[in-house]
């Protein structure tokens, strides 16, 4: 299964550092823009998540 679009990201590793936003009572992680076409919805990913800074309380 091969990639028809002119970026291919399938089985590759992307790396973003995101601060936890708040939408209403939930915590969310936003996806950056530049990944929308590649990262649409019911696409399957797995996410890694490493405590860089902890919040203040």
């Amino acid at each position: 299964m091969g990639c028809i679009e002119p970026v291919c990201i399938m089985n590759q590793q992307i790396v973003i550092t995101k601060r936890i936003a708040k939408h209403g009572k939930q915590a969310i992680i936003v996806v950056p823009r530049i990944l929308e076409d590649h990262l649409k919805p019911g696409t399957m990913v797995k996410l890694s998540i490493d405590i860089v800074q902890e919040a203040d309380a």
